[in-house]
């Protein structure tokens, strides 16, 4: 008998199209949260499209989506550039058809809008409404102009009590900086590492112990994950098992956690404004330049790649009028 011819493989054996997505975006290593994001929007598109397969799609059923975002649901413009990303993503990487300028277009208006900053006054205020793990993220957000995610993802490494600084891995644009580490948090820290480190030595007597790392670090280090270097400074309180790999580790709290709590802290504080956690990074960034630093550092400190981003702080120093005296009090 001759040797047989090999089968071409079936349709019905290639990883369906959400598969293939999900694969392409853990290969580049990117968050748990773009994947569920770029997911979600990749559904949404082929369901507006009658379900019909995207390969039979192209630029006018994509452009009808967007526009339909921006026309009918009125989204932001963060919303539809969310979903725009998600779906040059499936066409580029996973497609292999990069899509053509999408010249009829319609995009959502960015509005042109200042910041809430809070006075010094009320940062001490909402600050003093908030007690233990909680009230020291949201010191750091306020005291060394972190994120929020930015705050959740920082480890025992990046703590810099020598040098009195925090260094920020992969922050926004995944690029890293270095920020201060304000003396008034330096015994907090130390009291929470060793809470952490508590936990963790917990973690390792019942048979866990490892945390998520970055990209492939857990394949060219196999043990950095017991490390407690690469610990999470601010831990759950709960072990959870990991989306991704099933593993059962101990992640960083949830974001919820402090978001309520800082809402909270605003109430009881009873601070009459529309104050997020990203308001405490805003108003770091408005006291130092009322301090009188100079904006380039200012610049540094928060992570932007242009000082026109920083810029917009500067408009609380005009005093809300541009320096202008009112005529009512003249």
């Amino acid at each position: 008998m001759g040797e047989s011819t090999p089968l071409a493989p079936h349709a019905s054996d290639r990883p369906r199209l959400l598969d293939q997505v999900r694969d392409a975006i853990r290969r580049r290593h990117y968050s748990l949260r773009t994947e569920e994001t770029y997911m979600h929007w990749i559904k949404r598109f082929i369901y507006f499209s009658g379900k019909r397969h995207p390969k039979a799609l192209g630029p006018a059923e994509v452009t009808a989506f967007l526009n339909h975002l921006a026309r009918d649901l009125e989204v932001a413009a963060s919303t539809q550039n969310q979903a725009l990303s998600a779906l040059l993503f499936l066409y580029r990487e996973v497609l292999g058809t990069p899509l053509p300028w999408l010249d009829e277009l319609e995009r959502a208006q960015r509005p042109a809008r200042v910041p809430t900053v809070l006075t010094r006054d009320e940062a001490q205020r909402l600050l003093a409404q908030m007690r233990g793990t909680q009230w020291l993220m949201a010191s750091l957000m306020y005291g060394a102009g972190l994120r929020l995610r930015e705050c959740l993802k920082l480890r025992v490494k990046d703590l810099d009590f020598g040098y009195r600084q925090i260094v920020v891995r992969d922050g926004k644009g995944a690029k890293d900086r270095v920020t201060m580490l304000p003396e008034p948090l330096v015994a907090p820290l130390h009291d929470q590492l060793a809470r952490s480190r508590a936990l963790h030595e917990d973690d390792v007597a019942a048979g866990h112990g490892t945390v998520e790392l970055p990209h492939a670090l857990a394949r060219k280090h196999p043990r950095a994950s017991y490390e407690w270097a690469w610990k999470f400074v601010s831990p759950s309180p709960r072990l959870s098992r990991d989306p991704r790999s099933g593993a059962i580790r101990r992640h960083h709290v949830y974001e919820n956690y402090v978001i309520r709590a800082v809402k909270a802290a605003v109430r009881a504080a009873r601070i009459a404004k529309h104050v997020s956690c990203h308001t405490l990074r805003h108003s770091f960034a408005t006291h130092l330049l009322e301090s009188g630093y100079d904006i380039r550092a200012v610049q540094e400190l928060l992570g932007h790649a242009d000082v026109s981003t920083t810029m917009i702080y500067t408009h609380v120093l005009n005093k809300g009028g541009r320096g202008v005296t009112s005529p009512l009090e003249r």
